[in-house]
């Protein structure tokens, strides 16, 4: 369920009453649930399945039920959906024929983030660490911001929480349209490439979703875009021409806050950056890859235009250690690390394997990886492929349909098909339970293993662990 304009009312919290999440395991939904029952509402929730999410809430006393019956609704005034739940749900349909108050993930979310000073995080890349990188320094600082991150901080395990500062930070949502809904004091921007091609039709209408996203800016609001990417630049152009503050980021030239140098260093980088033409002491990041030196920058922009001091900010920046599923170590056997990340665009699995291959520091890199969606696999067939050829070995598994209908012709082959010459090895494997084994059988120690991809591929790494630890004690 796509959002085209935004709603015409956003309802303070004290107003919901009891609320009910459809699909509150979600990670959006669980990050509201939670802030909510923190805020003193009363909440239950419904999902499909049992989660590790879903416990969390509970061990909150959160009543969450298992499966979808409309008697679950129990005595909810207000009923919180996600764009993934169907109307034939019996849980919205019974709210509805009820004329309880329904509202989207991202209208409950907006609604609590009202009366802070907020920052609404954007971008196809990068946003989830940005945003777990700003709040993570902001923390460091002692603000105790609330935020809702769409993955889990590695520091503290958690995807959202209520803070007793006056700070909200927020990742948003382009894939339905969702995140035109932020009233943000501070929007930034990452970067705008094609995706969601499900839900949008063309690179025009996707982009000009960022731009309402930005008009959507309270007055005095500042934009942060990354002034290295040609379509986040012109957005800021094109806000700085109507009277908006926006202040750039990266390495380009004409930045604000300019990245100098980066240097990597094993799990981990090393940046000097520019202030207004002001050189700060060097940091030290821990997380690898470029990309990750952006996002930190892209952060410590957003820290400087709230106002927080910079050696601070980059005291909590250099404090941060990751985000669950971004290049996360998962363990090493046998000589051979491996590793996870979420990477499902062609330019992530390009930024996943380019750190990868610095991480792995001379040995061979090994990626395992599985496309979500079948028109997502059609779309971007050949930029997979391409994308892939930066490993030295490459597993395809079959296509994660999530909630598409299996498409004839489209499978994981079309981009095993498109991989380039260059790896030693390239197979498509359609059978889940044979990739560990055949992932495990190519690894050497010194090796490097990636599983990339946002469907269960994140399953496969611990199989490959323990296929390797069983090989090391023969």
């Amino acid at each position: 369920m796509m959002i085209t304009e935004p709603p015409e009312h956003i309802p303070d919290v004290a107003d919901l009453g009891a609320v009910h999440l459809i699909g509150v395991g979600g990670r959006g939904m669980s990050g509201i649930a939670r802030i909510l029952s923190l805020r003193g509402v009363s909440v239950t929730g419904s999902d499909a399945t049992a989660s590790a999410a879903v416990t969390a809430l509970e061990a909150l006393g959160i009543t969450c039920h298992v499966g979808h019956d409309a008697a679950y609704l129990g005595d909810a005034d207000t009923v919180v959906v996600s764009s993934a739940v169907p109307e034939s749900n019996p849980e919205l349909s019974e709210a509805r024929a009820r004329g309880l108050r329904v509202l989207p993930r991202t209208v409950a979310l907006v609604a609590l983030m009202r009366g802070y000073r907020s920052v609404a995080v954007a971008g196809t890349h990068g946003k989830t660490t940005t945003t777990s990188m700003l709040t993570v320094a902001l923390q460091h600082c002692g603000l105790d911001p609330s935020f809702a991150v769409g993955g889990n901080l590695v520091t503290s395990g958690a995807n959202a929480h209520h803070g007793s500062g006056d700070l909200f930070v927020a990742e948003t949502d382009e894939s339905d349209g969702s995140f035109i809904v932020f009233e943000p004091d501070v929007a930034v921007v990452t970067n705008i490439d094609y995706d969601h091609v499900d839900q949008h039709a063309d690179i025009d209408g996707y982009v000009a979703m960022f731009d309402t996203f930005a008009e959507r800016l309270v007055p005095g609001g500042t934009l942060v875009v990354c002034q290295d990417d040609p379509r986040a630049a012109t957005l800021g152009d094109r806000m700085a021409a109507s009277g908006h503050q926006v202040r750039r980021y990266g390495e380009h030239t004409t930045s604000d806050v300019r990245i100098d140098s980066v240097e990597g260093r094993g799990l981990g980088s090393r940046l000097r950056v520019v202030v207004d033409g002001r050189r700060l002491p060097e940091m030290s990041l821990g997380v690898p890859g470029h990309h990750n030196a952006l996002n930190a920058v892209a952060a410590l922009t957003a820290g400087l235009v709230l106002g927080v001091p910079e050696r601070e900010l980059a005291e909590g920046l250099e404090a941060f250690r990751g985000t669950l599923r971004r290049f996360e170590p998962k363990g090493e056997a046998d000589g051979v690390r491996v590793f996870d990340d979420f990477a499902h665009h062609p330019t992530e699995v390009t930024e996943a394997l380019r750190t990868a291959r610095s991480v792995a520091a001379g040995g061979r890199v090994v990626v395992v990886f599985q496309s979500q969606l079948y028109s997502r696999t059609s779309a971007f067939a050949e930029g997979f492929g391409q994308a892939l050829g930066l490993a030295d070995a490459v597993v395809v598994m079959d296509v994660f349909g999530s909630r598409e209908d299996p498409v004839p012709g489209v499978t994981g082959a079309l981009i095993a098909d498109a991989v380039p010459d260059g790896p030693d090895v390239v197979e498509f494997v359609p059978s889940w339970s044979d990739v560990p084994v055949r992932a495990a059988a190519l690894a050497r120690p010194g090796d490097l293993v990636l599983t990339a991809g946002s469907g269960d591929v994140t399953l496969i790494g611990p199989e490959v662990l323990d296929i390797l630890g069983k090989r090391a004690r023969e």
